[in-house]
């Protein structure tokens, strides 16, 4: 197995499933990580944008699960376009030179993202056509063609997970958190969205039922027998359980002994503020991502709920772990690392 970004989140627990399966696991990613490589995981150590060294680490693999991207609301056209179409052409060209047999593409819900609400959108919705931020556009090319290049020679499929989450996540809690503490969080539109999330062990399980489905397209030989072809599709993968997102952060807030969000700001005043905002980032430039942007005030204010019928029919998937026992181990696993009510007051100014 070849797991791309297989030190990051996500990526690291699909590396330790595999292992506890005892399967051999290569692993390309920028950092090794000495703890994986003691328990015999091979390491090639490289960028997306080195095309010859993404391509050669395919070879001798039967399965690559394609999940490193450059991702973010904010950044260089360039550098997402670089990582992530031209590193899904890389890996690409490796599964064809070397005779990788499957290919499971990490993509994301935001490939359809439109602007508009997403309320129980399946995925005969289109791929977005514009996004104030590169990260959509970029996933939604490298998802065409990992699924225009399937095969019988290779049998290739994209999931698009939503708002990935669990313990350990270094991205959506933690940011929710540290803004919540700094007094910057603010409701934005109604405060009644509803959003789809999906607990990061059930995205490696469709990870792993997404391989099984390629490799069973593969094996049949009766052609009488004609199981749900997954090959060269695209899957929401989610935990089919859509949150009113801000009842959701107030709970977790709560549970852990901060201020709940109660004031509001209109889509109209956030969109306006993302614009500054980009503005003078790109003006100056300024480090980091800004505050807010055009695209994080779209998705605080509207819906972004999919249906995961099709997952279910094709790949088996049904999520093991419910959203009130993803969170009850969240809030348990927060505390412990001091996110507690002795940590929830306002920094000064």
């Amino acid at each position: 197995m070849l797991v791309t970004g297989g030190t990051g989140f996500l990526g690291r627990h699909l590396v330790e499933r595999l292992l506890a399966q005892g399967r051999a696991v290569t692993v390309l990613t920028r950092r090794s990580a000495p703890d994986l490589e003691k328990r015999g995981v091979r390491f090639v150590v490289t960028d997306l944008a080195d095309a010859n060294a993404v391509r050669s680490a395919c070879h001798g693999v039967e399965t690559v699960f394609h999940i490193a991207a450059k991702v973010g609301v904010w950044g260089r056209d360039d550098d997402f376009f670089r990582a992530n179409v031209l590193g899904t052409r890389a890996v690409l060209e490796g599964c064809r030179t070397h005779g990788v047999r499957r290919l499971v593409y990490t993509s994301t819900s935001s490939v359809v993202y439109n602007g508009r609400d997403l309320s129980g959108v399946d995925e005969s919705l289109p791929l977005a056509a514009t996004c104030p931020t590169a990260y959509p556009l970029t996933k939604a090319a490298a998802e065409r063609e990992v699924l225009a290049a399937n095969a019988p020679e290779l049998r290739t499929i994209a999931l698009r997970p939503h708002l990935i989450w669990g313990v350990g996540d270094p991205h959506l809690v933690p940011r929710l958190i540290e803004r919540a503490k700094a007094g910057r969080l603010r409701i934005v539109g109604s405060g009644r969205n509803r959003v789809d999330l999906v607990h990061v062990e059930n995205v490696i399980d469709a990870q792993l039922l997404a391989e099984a489905a390629l490799a069973q397209c593969q094996l049949i030989v009766d052609k009488t027998i004609r199981p749900p072809d997954a090959s060269g599709k695209a899957y929401f993968i989610t935990n089919g359980e859509p949150v009113v997102l801000w009842d959701w952060i107030n709970g977790l807030l709560h549970a852990l002994g901060i201020s709940p969000v109660t004031k509001h700001v209109s889509l109209a005043a956030a969109t306006a503020r993302g614009v500054a905002c980009e503005t003078l980032w790109r003006a100056l430039p300024l480090r980091g991502e800004p505050p807010m942007t055009r695209f994080i005030a779209k998705e605080l204010a509207t819906d972004h709920w999919f249906d995961i019928s099709a997952a279910r029919r094709d790949l088996g998937y049904a999520p093991r772990i419910s959203m009130a026992e993803g969170m009850a181990e969240l809030i348990a696993g927060l505390k412990l690392r001091g996110q507690g009510p002795a940590d929830a007051r306002p920094r000064k100014a």
